[in-house]
């Protein structure tokens, strides 16, 4: 993830704003099922229902320490308000969910505390960057990933993927799949083993030609999606999509059939299972 600078007067209006996202989170989550157990139970059971609501939906230590957090800091999110606003809406109809994250940064605690109760991992590229973020957020699910690609190589790669049979989408894996350079082989275990819910891609770096680009993480979470056994859709949601090649990746892999919103910087695309879709040729749109 990027590490931008931020104007006090801008922090401050984004911290009270994120502090007031966190905060209508909590509430509206204890308040959906407050009313849930109390259609559940009946009137005569609203006292015990309304306990066990507030006991089971009371703010998590990380909701509580995210909101710390942003509200003592001025070091702010690299998304804007509309931005984060688009996955949220998301996450409050999701959660708890499976939510993968690639890159670390200001917002990372932001993500966990929306996901309270369910598993939000991040994944990022230098390992100093994880030290920094985690020595002072420990309780982040974070691990240091390697890429084999650069920036550079994004047209080549686009041009020749097709003619690695292991890179089409009726075959495409990742685990251990080294014959497609787009596929990501050297993920923690637990990246492989989950099915994820939600996957924001954010990183890592694609600004520089000696950069790794988004090219492979695009193409593994459009195979990820792909090969989900649950119900429903996968939610991906790729920021930067100002730049060429995060837009290029994004229209061939995850597809513009399947964009269903675009805000700021950031397109949100829900993709099925590839059970669930018919396709004529055989690639991924």
């Amino acid at each position: 993830m990027k590490r931008p600078q931020f104007t006090p007067e801008r922090s401050c209006l984004f911290v009270v704003a994120l502090s007031g996202l966190i905060i209508g989170a909590l509430l509206f989550s204890s308040l959906i099922r407050s009313v849930g157990n109390i259609s559940s139970f009946g009137l005569c059971s609203f006292a015990s229902a309304k306990a066990r609501a507030a006991a089971e939906y009371a703010a998590t230590p990380t909701q509580l320490q995210s909101i710390l957090h942003y509200a003592t800091s001025k070091i702010v999110p690299q998304q804007s308000l509309a931005e984060i606003s688009v996955t949220f809406d998301v996450l409050k109809t999701r959660s708890p969910c499976n939510f993968l994250v690639f890159g670390l940064g200001f917002d990372s605690l932001m993500w966990t505390s929306l996901n309270p109760h369910g598993t939000t991992l991040f994944l990022e590229e230098d390992p100093k960057w994880v030290r920094t973020i985690v020595k002072n957020t420990p309780t982040l699910n974070a691990h240091t990933v390697q890429y084999l690609t650069q920036l550079k190589e994004a047209d080549s790669l686009l041009k020749t993927y097709r003619s690695e049979p292991l890179c089409s989408p009726s075959k495409a894996y990742l685990r251990g799949n080294y014959k497609c350079r787009l596929a990501l082989t050297g993920l923690p275990d637990e990246v492989y083993d989950k099915e994820w819910d939600l996957i924001m891609i954010d990183a890592p770096r694609g600004y520089f030609p000696e950069a790794p680009g988004r090219m492979a993480a695009i193409f593994s979470a459009a195979v990820m999606a792909r090969k989900r056994k649950g119900s429903g859709v996968t939610h991906v949601f790729l920021h930067d999509v100002n730049r060429r090649v995060e837009k290029m990746f994004a229209v061939e892999f995850l597809c513009r059939k399947y964009l269903v919103k675009a805000v700021g910087r950031l397109w949100h695309f829900e993709i099925p299972p590839a059970a669930n879709v018919s396709q004529s040729d055989g690639w991924f749109c």
